[in-house]
């Protein structure tokens, strides 16, 4: 399967086009290598978790510019990442390139992954997959692409968390498409369960809560997520000047009342859920 067929191919409609489209300026915009550093040690985590031996194959789904493909190359696993945005996969090539890593990064869609079926041991997306607009063809592919008695691994936000309130926040400013499902359906139970439920032989759910730490205060995180993050940024250049300070104002409240730190820090724990099914 080639994630650069024709549309046609993939069965996307126009409208279906232009929607890709935009998510993949949407994810193209701000500079997600630069906002993700502030998320690294939470990343790390979640690849420790794994627990991957030195050969594994593994699959990073929405690898952004390789935060745990690059940690995981250098602990010997065999990585292959593969997100929409050129310029993370760029990013993430350059990266590999300068540490003398081997990693294979390709660009090109979640719903539409250019592997032969049963490739990899492990399948993993950190906060990605969930942000695909056709989500049962995203639980398919993942399963696909996964050999007998591997594992799919998943972190994904919950509605209930802290980004989660931050997307709802969005949501109200700048209405999503219509023919996007909510990103935030991968953070329900019963949601994931029915999505990742054929071709596994069992799929267990959690919920953790994932770091989000910055050396300055809620004011300046919303900023930086302003300028850094790609859903963001486009929405706040949707709005006008009077919608732009709403936005702002309603955000910076959020991250201030979530906010544990007592100094000029941000210190927030966000709930997402991590999937773990394993392949028939």
């Amino acid at each position: 399967m080639n994630a650069h067929a024709p549309a046609a191919a993939n069965g996307l409609t126009p409208e279906m086009q232009n929607l890709k489209a935009r998510l993949k300026a949407t994810w193209m915009a701000g500079d997600y290598g630069h906002f993700a550093r502030y998320l690294e040690p939470g990343a790390l985590d979640f690849l420790k978790e794994l627990e991957l031996g030195k050969g594994t194959r593994m699959l990073d789904v929405a690898c952004g510019a390789g935060q745990i493909a690059i940690p995981a190359a250098r602990a010997g696993v065999s990585v292959t990442g593969i997100d929409i945005a050129s310029n993370l996969i760029e990013q993430a090539r350059t990266r590999a390139a300068d540490e003398s890593l081997e990693v294979r990064f390709d660009e090109g869609d979640a719903e539409a992954l250019p592997y032969d079926d049963a490739s990899f041991d492990v399948v993993v997306s950190l906060i990605g997959a969930m942000f695909a607009p056709r989500p049962d063809r995203v639980a398919a592919e993942l399963v696909r692409v996964c050999r007998p008695g591997g594992r799919i691994v998943m972190a994904n936000w919950t509605p209930e968390g802290h980004v989660g309130q931050m997307f709802k926040i969005i949501g109200r400013h700048v209405p999503p498409p219509p023919l996007m499902p909510s990103p935030l359906k991968w953070g329900e139970e019963a949601t994931v369960r029915d999505r990742l439920g054929v071709g596994t032989a069992s799929v267990n759910v959690e919920r953790r809560l994932y770091p989000m730490r910055y050396p300055f205060p809620p004011e300046q995180v919303a900023e930086f997520f302003f300028t850094y993050y790609g859903p963001t940024n486009r929405a706040l250049a949707a709005l006008d000047a009077a919608g732009q300070a709403a936005l702002r104002e309603e955000l910076v409240q959020l991250w201030t009342r979530n906010n544990s730190a007592r100094d000029d820090t941000t210190a927030v724990d966000s709930e997402y859920l991590k999937v773990t099914a394993i392949r028939a």
